[in-house]
């Protein structure tokens, strides 16, 4: 069996990026995509709220801030060449208490070093003007936060794949990775595929897979569901735009918050629990091999020792539908619980460390012919294309 140049394990919208970026550098590769599912961008990608962010919360210099920045413009022509909707929406980071207030400098601060355009802060009156039923002692304005359809964002990636000579292969799940003498072996479903290079993009099985190939033990992927409601649509004329908490620096999830999408629609959520299975998009998904798993990683147990609290809020509003609606009602006071229609659940693929430390920046890195991302949490659909020029310009010089 001849090993083809590449092979990217995952159909998510970093790993057909990362396809597409090498045909477009090295037009005469051969590039396979492999994914277990019949479609592209079946989980993280296609369940996520479209936001494409501006990277205003982000350290500067670190990872997530360089390639958030890069990445926005990048997808902004991306989606100009490819006809696909880019609406500016605009995002407000209220403040409803004097605490919250004084943490909005610090945001400010990161946005300007990061090289956010437009950031400020306004008062109660500009909120007002902006958003007239939300209320709020103070807000962070980002004006060039926008919002797309990643679906079809991975959907119109896919299609340059193919037209630049590439593979999609879907419905075959990776079961084994390897490297062997010459090659990496991948093992799957439907056979075996030999590959010069792997890139291992998997999401939510991104650390399992690493580490079958000889990556390193740690982080760990802790699957959390997010679970969202939908605005009626004759209540969806509430909120204008993006409507986000001043973020717990302490807690990576930045709670229920308000999203218009591309679509018009009103997503309201997320809150963050822990899932029973990788794929718990639904309470009852249970997998009996993801709990073993994590009961058996002591990441998972120090980090329920450090944010029980916070856990045991998510919770509460995961079960009680009016503890959700109080929460956001906080933002928007005309908000009733009738106002609210239940919307498909997405999971977030958080990395976790051995000693219970939520893993925030991205995590990208390789081992002989094997690269892995093992991290690649919000912004990383903003970021994709950053991410994966990054990726293949260390694929291209090893």
């Amino acid at each position: 069996m001849e090993p083809v140049d590449y092979c990217i394990v995952g159909a998510g919208i970093i790993g057909l990026a990362v396809a597409r970026e090498l045909l477009t550098r090295r037009p005469d590769a051969s590039v396979t995509v492999l994914d277990k599912e019949d479609a592209v961008a079946a989980h993280q990608t296609g369940h996520n709220s479209g936001v494409v962010h501006a990277g205003i919360y982000y350290k500067a210099g670190s990872t997530k801030a360089l390639l958030c920045r890069r990445g926005v413009g990048m997808l902004k022509e991306f989606c100009a060449d490819h006809e696909l909707p880019m609406t500016t929406r605009g995002k407000l980071v209220v403040a409803r208490s004097p605490d919250e207030a004084a943490k909005l400098a610090a945001i400010l601060d990161r946005s300007l070093a990061a090289g956010v355009p437009g950031v400020r802060i306004i008062g109660p009156a500009e909120i007002n003007d902006l958003e007239p039923e939300v209320v709020g002692r103070a807000a962070l304005i980002s004006p060039t936060t926008a919002v797309v359809d990643y679906g079809a964002v991975a959907a119109a990636l896919g299609s340059d794949i193919r037209s630049s000579g590439g593979s999609i292969v879907l419905g075959n799940e990776v079961t084994g990775i390897r490297e062997g003498v010459s090659s990496v072996v991948i093992t799957t479903k439907l056979g075996q595929v030999l590959a010069r290079n792997a890139v291992i993009a998997a999401g939510l099985y991104a650390d399992r897979l690493s580490r079958a190939s000889g990556g390193d033990d740690e982080p760990r992927i802790l699957p959390f569901r997010g679970e969202y409601f939908t605005l009626r649509p004759d209540r969806a004329g509430l909120v204008r735009g993006l409507i986000y908490p001043v973020p717990d620096p302490r807690y990576p999830f930045l709670g229920v918050h308000f999203t218009r999408r591309v679509s018009g629609k009103v997503d309201v959520g997320p809150n963050a629990v822990l899932a029973l299975s990788r794929e718990g998009y639904r309470r009852r998904d249970i997998s009996v091999r993801d709990i073993r798993e994590m009961a058996l990683w002591p990441g998972s147990w120090r980090l329920a020792r450090a944010n029980w609290r916070a856990g045991v809020d998510e919770i509460v509003g995961s079960a009680s539908k009016r503890a959700f609606v109080r929460r956001a009602r906080s933002f928007v006071p005309a908000l009733r619980d009738a106002d609210l229609e239940p919307a498909p659940s997405g999971v977030r693929a958080q990395a976790v460390c051995r000693d219970g430390s939520l893993v925030d920046d991205f995590v990208l890195s390789g081992h002989g012919r094997v690269f892995s991302v093992r991290n690649a949490p919000s912004p990383a659909a903003t970021a994709s294309l950053a991410i994966a020029e990054q990726i293949t310009s260390v694929l291209l010089a090893s």
